[in-house]
Protein backbone atom coordinates (compact mmCIF):
# COMPACT_ATOMS: atom_id res chain seq x y z
CA UNK A 1 0.00 0.00 0.00
CA UNK A 2 1.45 3.36 -1.01
CA UNK A 3 -0.51 5.76 1.17
CA UNK A 4 1.27 9.10 1.57
CA UNK A 5 0.38 11.46 4.41
CA UNK A 6 -0.27 14.89 2.89
CA UNK A 7 -1.40 17.08 5.75
CA UNK A 8 -3.46 17.65 8.85
CA UNK A 9 -5.75 20.55 9.73
CA UNK A 10 -3.41 23.32 10.89
CA UNK A 11 -5.94 24.29 13.56
CA UNK A 12 -6.18 20.77 14.96
CA UNK A 13 -6.26 20.02 18.65
CA UNK A 14 -4.74 16.58 17.87
CA UNK A 15 -7.97 14.92 19.05
CA UNK A 16 -10.23 16.13 16.24
CA UNK A 17 -7.97 16.33 13.25
CA UNK A 18 -9.18 16.32 9.65
CA UNK A 19 -6.41 14.73 7.60
CA UNK A 20 -5.58 14.14 3.92
CA UNK A 21 -3.66 11.24 2.38
CA UNK A 22 -2.92 10.24 -1.22
CA UNK A 23 -2.75 6.65 -2.45
CA UNK A 24 -0.95 6.94 -5.77
CA UNK A 25 -1.08 3.20 -6.44
CA UNK A 26 -4.87 2.98 -6.04
CA UNK A 27 -5.30 6.44 -7.60
CA UNK A 28 -7.33 7.64 -4.60
CA UNK A 29 -7.39 10.50 -2.11
CA UNK A 30 -8.36 9.67 1.46
CA UNK A 31 -9.94 12.05 3.95
CA UNK A 32 -10.52 12.00 7.68
CA UNK A 33 -13.00 14.64 8.71
CA UNK A 34 -16.05 15.49 10.73
CA UNK A 35 -19.37 13.77 10.24
CA UNK A 36 -22.10 16.06 8.94
CA UNK A 37 -25.12 16.83 11.06
CA UNK A 38 -28.27 14.89 10.15
CA UNK A 39 -29.63 18.10 8.60
CA UNK A 40 -26.54 18.59 6.43
CA UNK A 41 -26.57 14.90 5.45
CA UNK A 42 -30.20 15.23 4.34
CA UNK A 43 -29.40 18.43 2.41
CA UNK A 44 -26.51 16.71 0.59
CA UNK A 45 -28.62 13.68 -0.23
CA UNK A 46 -31.48 15.87 -1.41
CA UNK A 47 -29.27 17.86 -3.77
CA UNK A 48 -27.51 14.81 -5.28
CA UNK A 49 -28.56 13.27 -8.60
CA UNK A 50 -27.91 9.83 -7.06
CA UNK A 51 -30.89 7.63 -6.20
CA UNK A 52 -31.62 7.51 -2.49
CA UNK A 53 -29.50 8.11 0.56
CA UNK A 54 -25.77 7.58 0.97
CA UNK A 55 -25.17 3.81 1.15
CA UNK A 56 -23.65 2.25 4.28
CA UNK A 57 -20.37 1.65 2.41
CA UNK A 58 -19.95 5.41 1.80
CA UNK A 59 -20.02 8.57 3.90
CA UNK A 60 -20.06 12.35 3.61
CA UNK A 61 -17.05 14.02 5.26
CA UNK A 62 -16.70 17.66 6.28
CA UNK A 63 -13.25 19.17 5.60
CA UNK A 64 -12.42 22.78 6.51
CA UNK A 65 -11.66 25.11 3.60
CA UNK A 66 -8.29 25.93 5.15
CA UNK A 67 -7.20 22.45 4.02
CA UNK A 68 -7.69 23.20 0.31
CA UNK A 69 -3.91 23.46 -0.29
CA UNK A 70 -3.48 19.94 1.15
CA UNK A 71 -6.29 18.60 -1.01
CA UNK A 72 -4.63 20.12 -4.08
CA UNK A 73 -1.33 18.55 -3.07
CA UNK A 74 -3.02 15.14 -2.73
CA UNK A 75 -4.62 15.58 -6.17
CA UNK A 76 -1.22 16.44 -7.62
CA UNK A 77 0.41 13.39 -6.01
CA UNK A 78 -2.18 11.04 -7.49
CA UNK A 79 -2.05 12.76 -10.88
CA UNK A 80 1.77 12.57 -10.98
CA UNK A 81 1.58 8.83 -10.37
CA UNK A 82 -0.76 8.44 -13.35
CA UNK A 83 1.79 10.12 -15.61
CA UNK A 84 4.58 7.68 -14.73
Amino acid sequence: MAVEFIGIDPDTDRDHCPTVWADAKAQEILFQGWKPSPETQAECEGSSPANGSVPDSETIVRIPARMIPMIREACDAVERAQLR
